[in-house]
């Protein structure tokens, strides 16, 4: 598996014991937690609730009663990925029957882009100031995705482009190398980052990655991925799809671009 990981850019895991007591508490916690005005994201006509740090856990990955995130998929990121896990805020994704609805805060390309390319994405290259150029400002380690729900696998799974990552990286390196590290933040990767993309779409297998609840996938932070558009007739509980991401950020950029 750990082979498989740093050539694909991702793994699964399957039902995991260890998961269903933390599953069943974060459940609870994230139904609780897409109630509440304060926390209120809806997008895309509301049918996704991006949730960002919106999970309630503490450094542990402890939410509610939970106890502390355990599990293979854990094992892993800390044996195989040399982790030293300090858990920040989950991200709670929540998609429901229909999406995406078009949006009054996205354009109609970007719109286009979410329903054709499943809003393919590398995670932490934020766009910034008017122009909205990219740049990474959140070096995240990983991508740890958790099912808090039961759906059927159209019910707009996770999809990652077998692969990318070592695009992206080769893409990444060739720009900040000419660059002081000090200034990486301020790089503007925009044009790196679109023609790797391109090459994603071109090269690499597009895989879809539904999960169940007590199944984990694990992406790597450099991989191209999105959310896939809803499925007719998909089955999913009321309250929709929604997974719990884990996102941690290393402590520099270098870090992002290098470890493995």
């Amino acid at each position: 598996m750990v082979t498989a990981f740093h050539q694909r850019g991702y793994c699964r895991f399957p039902a995991d014991p260890a998961l269903a007591h933390w599953v069943k508490a974060a459940h609870g916690a994230a139904l609780a937690d897409l109630q509440n005005p304060a926390k209120s994201d809806w997008r895309c006509g509301g049918t996704w609730f991006a949730g960002v740090n919106a999970l309630e856990n503490d450094g542990a990955g402890a939410v509610a009663a939970s106890g502390p995130l355990l599990g293979a998929a854990v094992s892993f990121i800390r044996d195989h990925l040399g982790h030293h896990l300090n858990w920040e805020r989950a991200q709670l994704s929540c998609i429901r029957p229909g999406y995406p609805q078009p949006d009054p805060a996205e354009t109609p390309a970007a719109g286009a882009y979410r329903r054709n390319r499943d809003a393919a994405h590398v995670d932490g290259l934020l766009p910034i100031g008017p122009q909205r150029r990219r740049m990474i400002r959140e070096p995240h380690a990983f991508i740890l995705g958790l099912a808090l729900t039961d759906c059927a696998p159209g019910a707009a799974p996770l999809v990652v482009w077998d692969g990318s990552h070592r695009i992206m990286r080769a893409a990444f390196q060739a720009v900040l190398s000419l660059h002081d590290p000090a200034h990486w933040p301020q790089i503007d990767l925009t044009d790196a980052y679109h023609a790797a993309r391109r090459r994603c779409f071109a090269d690499c297998t597009r895989v879809a990655l539904p999960i169940r609840p007590g199944e984990a996938t694990l992406l790597h932070r450099l991989a191209l991925h999105g959310v896939a558009p809803w499925a007719d007739g998909a089955d999913a509980p009321p309250e929709g799809r929604i997974i719990a991401y884990f996102r941690p950020e290393l402590a520099t950029i270098a870090q992002w671009l290098t470890a493995p």
